[in-house]
Formats: C-alpha cells, sequence, structure tokens
C-alpha cells in the first residue's frame, strides 16, 4: 500500500501536460493544449488539455481526466499502478512492504505478466555481457552486425542461452510462477515439462508506448541452432501483447517522431536498431505484416507524416504498397522509399553517416501516389494493365479525406498520365458514392443488430458516459446515464463543481442552532426530505461522499472528484469538471453566492418537476390500463388529480405555466 502523503505527494507532482505529452502530440490553444484523442479514431484535434484544472477531456469520445485518470484509461492499468508510473516520472520514492504470498497471488494476471517479462528482459541482457556463450555467441552476433553497447544498453537487447530450460529455473529460482512463464510466450508447456522459447537465440524485448515490455522477438544464431526452421520466433498472442497494435521501437522513437513530425516505416528489428545507431531515431518496425488501423492510429497521435523505408527489391515493393490505402484515409501523407538493390535499412544505415542518410532521404523519399505511379501505370503499354492500375491509383486518392490535397493529388496524376482530369474526378466520385453507400448500409446493420439486442462491437458502441458542454448548453445523456434527466446531470454537475461552496450562512435547524450549508449539502438535504435519489448509482456515491468531506480541511470537490481512484468516478468529475469554453481559451464570469445559490434552487425544483411529471404519465398509462376496476380507477384519478396540483404550483414557482 501506498501511503496517504506519498499519494498526494505524487499527485501535486503530476502535470497533466507532462504526462499526456508522453502519449499525444499537443499544441498550444489559447491557454490551453490540443491534439488527436488516443481513445478514438481522430482526425481534427478534439483532445483537451488545461494545465489550470489539470485535466484532460476529448469532445467527442468524453474520455480523459487527471493524470492518473488518464494513465488508467490509455493504458489499462490500475490506480496503484498509474501512481507508480507517475512516482517514477517525477522520481518520487515509494516505500512499500514486502508482499506477502497471499498479497502476491491476489495481483492481477495482467500484472503479473507485466512483472515477468520485465524481470525476463534484465535477465536476458545480463546473460548477454556475463554469461560465457552469452558473450561467446549473442555478444559475437551484435559485434557482427555492428551495433555499438549503448544501442545494445538502450533497446536493452539480450541473448537466451542453449540451456533448454535455463530461463524457466532462474524464473522458478526467483519465485515467479510457471503459469505466467506460458502465459507471456516466455516458455512452452510441453509433454515433459515447461521449455524455454527462446533457447539459444539473439533477444529483442518489444516495449510499448509507455515502455512496458510486451514480447520478445528471438533471432537463430551459431551453427548450433541452423537446423532450426524458423529465423525469427515471436511472442505469441497474449493479454499483454496483440501483434496488430504493437510497433517494434515505438517506445524509442515517439520523441522522435514528435520533435521530426515524421515517422520511418521499416520491416525489421535491426532495421530499427541500425537506424537509431546512424542517428535517425524517429522509426518504427512492423516486423513484416500489414499495417494495422490499430498502429496507424498509434503513430498518428505523434504526427501525420510517414515515410515508407524498404528494400528495393520485390519484397520491399509489395511491402510499401501494403496498408497504405488505410494511411491515406487515415489522414496520413505517405511518403516511399526503395533503397538501392541489395540494400536494406540495416545495411544502408550501417555504410552511411547521419547526414549522408538524412540527405539521400529527403532526395529520394516520393509521395506515395507518384510512387504507385512510376512503378504500375508509367511505361505500362498494355491498354486492360494501364486501365486496371489507373483505377487502383484513383480508388487510392478517393480514401483521402482532405478534399483540397485530394483534388491537388488527382490534378497532379492526371497531368503525370496525360489524361484529362475530369475524366479522373468521375471515376473518384463513383469510388466515393460507393464508398458512402457501404458505410450507410453498415450502419443499417449495426442498428438493427443493436435494435434486436445484439452487442456492438467496442468501438462503435455507445461510451456510456456523459459528454460535457458549458452550462448554457444541454448535457448529452448516454447509456450508463439513460435514466438520469438532463437536470440530474445539471445538479450533479454544480456537487462537483461548487459542491463546498456555501450557499446558505443562516440555516436554523430543529434544535434552534444556525449553520451554514453549501452547495452538497443543501442537495442533500433538500432530496432527503421526500426520500428522492438520483436514477444514476454514481450519482448518488458522488453526493454522498461530497457531504461526507465537505468540512474536511482543505476540500474541494471538484480537485477531490476528478483525483478519485475510481475511474469512473474520476473520467465523469472529469468532464462535468470541463467547459467547452474554458478550454477554447476564454474564461467564464466566476459564480457570485447570490447567482450559484439561485441556479441550485431552481435545479432542485427542476429536478422536483420532473419526477413529478414522471409520476404524472406514470398515472396516465396505468389508467389505461386498469379496465373495469371502479374503485382502483377513482384512486389514480385522485392521485393524478393531487399530482397534477403539485405539478403546476412547481410550474408556478418556476415561472412558468403549464397546460394539460
Amino acid at each position: 500500500m501506498i501511503d496517504r502523503a506519498t499519494v498526494d505527494k505524487i499527485v501535486d507532482a503530476a502535470r497533466i501536460v507532462d504526462v499526456v505529452g508522453e502519449f499525444v502530440t499537443l499544441r498550444k490553444s489559447g491557454v490551453n493544449y490540443k491534439g488527436l484523442c488516443p481513445f478514438h479514431d481522430d482526425r481534427n484535434p478534439s483532445f483537451m488539455v488545461s494545465p489550470a484544472k489539470n485535466i484532460c477531456h476529448c469532445f467527442v469520445c468524453g474520455k480523459g481526466g487527471t493524470p492518473a485518470g488518464f494513465l488508467m484509461e490509455h493504458e489499462q492499468i490500475t490506480y496503484p499502478e498509474a501512481l507508480h508510473w507517475l512516482a517514477k516520472k517525477y522520481s518520487i520514492e515509494i516505500v512499500e512492504k514486502e508482499l506477502t504470498d497471499e498479497e502476491r497471488e491476489a495481483q492481477s494476471e495482467r500484472e503479473s505478466m507485466f512483472i515477468v517479462n520485465e524481470w525476463a528482459k534484465d535477465w536476458f541482457h545480463q546473460i548477454l555481457f556475463e554469461d560465457p556463450d552469452g558473450i561467446a555467441i549473442g555478444k559475437q552476433y551484435f559485434r557482427s552486425r555492428g551495433i555499438r553497447d549503448d544501442i545494445i544498453e538502450k533497446f536493452k537487447l539480450g541473448y537466451a542461452p542453449l540451456k533448454r530450460d535455463a530461463l524457466a529455473q532462474a524464473a522458478k529460482a526467483q519465485g515467479y510462477k510457471l503459469d505466467f512463464l506460458v502465459k507471456t510466450g516466455l516458455c512452452i508447456e510441453g509433454e515433459k515439462g515447461v521449455y524455454d522459447r527462446y533457447t539459444g537465440r539473439a533477444i529483442f524485448p518489444w516495449l510499448n508506448v509507455s515502455g512496458k515490455v510486451v514480447a520478445f522477438g528471438g533471432r537463430v544464431l551459431d551453427s548450433r541452432t541452423k537446423g532450426v526452421a524458423q529465423k525469427y520466433v515471436n511472442s505469441p498472442d497474449s493479454d499483454i501483447y496483440h501483434k496488430e497494435r504493437e510497433l517494434y521501437g515505438i517506445y524509442q522513437a515517439k520523441k522522435a517522431i514528435v520533435k521530426e513530425d515524421r515517422v520511418f516505416m521499416v520491416e525489421g528489428y535491426t532495421d530499427v536498431i541500425a537506424m537509431h545507431q546512424a542517428g535517425v531515431e524517429n522509426v518504427v518496425a512492423n516486423s513484416g505484416t500489414a499495417l494495422s488501423i490499430y498502429q496507424i492510429r498509434m503513430l498518428h497521435r505523434f504526427t501525420n507524416n510517414i515515410t515508407l523505408l524498404y528494400d528495393g527489391d520485390e519484397a520491399g515493393i509489395h511491402a510499401a504498397m501494403r496498408g497504405t490505402d488505410m494511411l491515406l484515409e487515415e489522414g496520413m501523407n505517405v511518403k516511399v522509399l526503395l533503397l538501392p538493390d541489395g540494400d536494406d535499412p540495416d545495411s544502408f544505415a550501417r555504410k552511411h553517416s547521419t547526414d549522408e542518410l538524412r540527405r539521400y532521404i529527403e532526395e529520394h523519399q516520393t509521395d506515395f501516389i507518384t510512387f504507385k505511379s512510376r512503378l504500375t501505370v508509367e511505361n505500362v503499354s498494355d491498354p486492360v494493365k494501364r486501365s486496371e492500375a489507373i483505377g487502383g491509383i484513383v480508388k487510392s486518392i478517393s480514401v483521402i479525406p482532405d478534399q483540397i490535397l485530394r483534388s491537388t493529388y488527382l490534378a497532379d496524376f492526371a497531368h503525370r498520365i496525360n489524361m484529362k482530369e475530369q475524366t479522373l474526378i468521375a471515376e473518384m466520385n463513383k469510388y466515393i458514392r460507393q464508398s458512402i453507400e457501404d458505410k450507410q448500409k453498415e450502419r443499417e446493420r449495426e442498428g438493427r443488430n443493436f435494435g434486436s439486442g445484439e452487442e456492438r462491437s467496442p468501438e462503435n458502441k455507445p461510451t456510456g458516459e456523459v459528454s460535457t458542454v458549458s452550462p448554457t448548453e444541454p448535457l448529452v445523456l448516454h447509456s450508463s446515464q439513460e435514466q438520469a434527466t438532463q437536470v440530474e446531470l445539471m445538479l450533479i454537475r454544480e456537487v462537483v463543481r461548487n459542491g463546498e461552496k456555501i450557499i446558505f450562512n443562516d440555516v436554523e435547524t430543529e434544535d434552534g442552532q444556525t449553520i451554514a450549508l453549501t452547495v452538497a449539502e443543501y442537495i442533500h438535504f433538500d432530496l432527503s426530505q421526500d426520500e428522492l435519489i438520483f436514477a444514476a448509482p454514481l450519482h448518488n456515491q458522488i453526493l454522498a461522499e461530497a457531504v461526507t468531506h465537505v468540512h474536511d480541511e482543505g476540500f474541494k470537490a471538484e480537485t477531490y472528484f476528478c483525483a478519485h481512484p475510481d475511474l469512473q468516478v474520476s473520467q465523469l468529475a472529469t468532464r462535468l469538471a470541463i467547459d467547452r469554453h474554458q478550454l477554447g481559451g476564454r474564461f467564464l464570469v466566476e459564480d457570485t453566492e447570490n447567482s450559484l445559490r439561485r441556479r441550485v434552487l431552481h435545479l432542485v425544483m427542476d429536478f422536483r418537476l420532473d419526477i413529478v411529471e414522471t409520476r404524472l404519465k406514470e398515472i396516465q398509462r396505468m389508467l389505461q390500463q386498469v379496465g373495469g376496476d371502479s374503485l382502483r380507477m377513482m384512486e389514480l384519478l385522485k392521485e393524478h388529480k393531487d399530482t397534477k396540483e403539485l405539478r403546476d404550483a412547481l410550474a408556478k414557482k418556476l415561472g412558468s405555466d403549464l397546460l394539460v
């Protein structure tokens, strides 16, 4: 457990711009910052960061929070894990008691897998420098590739001994469970027991964007392992690793990607490492697999510009063609560079200085449309093949979301192949219309499935949260709050923003004492008179906690709830704390005690009115279903009359005249 004082120290030190900036490229926007949201497919910056409030928020998907809350959502980690991450970043020492066997067993499986992988990374790395075979075989391999020790250290490269169960035995001796070695893919469970996956191989750890070890790659080396069929063996998919969602080198490259505003995509581990050693650090690898939408969106958080850097042979050309339409559709500016025959990024980087490498890239990279045109259309005489190739390029252009860029590419392509631009425009429009129709049909299918009770995919499902808007705009209801009225949401917003503020100074209690009432206390007091509660359990939790802590020294509702260890509470509080106008750089006039009191009183009466109107509708439904029971009919008619009178009295207080 982390003591309260240390938690407070961590929370006070954590700055939202620093933390979000580790994962998202932020640009100044008035007094705040903005960038592409890391939680959804965001092509226009909708993710806003407020240094003053120390919170972030996306106005499209609604996600965000405090530094800890952001990390919990982004990295899918617990609150204690987020605190550890922040403590490490801000060099704050955390002293915790040694975990007992029972407590260690209680740790989450996911956390245990990360811990095992971290240990294995260090173990492989130590073997490389201290074990005789590690030095003679593993280190010699890296030396033969010209890899310096500082680069070995930077990427935490390692070596797996030739003994079939060396890692398994070492892990067991350290108290790690074999079950987690198998689940992470470090070991394989066979009929004769557990044995190592990477025996006799050079080891390349995979670090995710936050620096956690999610997987490993192992390369076959000396003559004793030449009989192995696979040159490379990689970790299988697991609870912490999905190959379509990770990129090799992203952790080491992310800062350089932001600085250079460009990322170079290569195929293999050694390509990334050689480029780093040559001084070009904004480079990642997808390890020979087709780019996925998840990988593209990860890169898009850091830059709009990507250069595909591959061998000049047929395989390199094929690699450059894969996934490019997805890159274009996601709004990425795509360039391609094929290296001279016989060279891959690894060998080419080792042959040239940093300046030579950068100059060659700058002079020879070309936009993808030009590259594809030269490859498939120009100098092709067969009319059918030429026509198909032109159609393919026009289709690629049609997916570009920026209309001006799309038109520019099309005009350039028409000029390049000496064809009327209008002809290509007509063809492109066909593709665009077809795409719109396909997406519409997909939405209709999803709507039918959702209406029939089938679950929608996570990407298309409602977020289940509340979108935050300014006080003059209506709050938007989503699935988890679907029973809550707009007024209920607005009341909870007042609790979060102003819960500790006093709005009544001289309230006389039943025993004759005079007390002051805060916003939270007044709302709780008024509703409790008639045993009224909120429809959403989360709202009741927030109100109850506010009332409990409102007189604690230094208590501020907004700070308390935004930093709440319950992710649901902190996310909702963040949405309610952020104001769209404030994040745009303009501040609203601060409330006076009178204006705040009037607003809260009005909202409480509105909330009561909502409840009464809901009851009226229920009575009307029951009257339609009562049948021939005259006694029940009379009871309902009387309740309807009384409820209607109460409704009209409340409406009159609110300044409205309601008619039946």
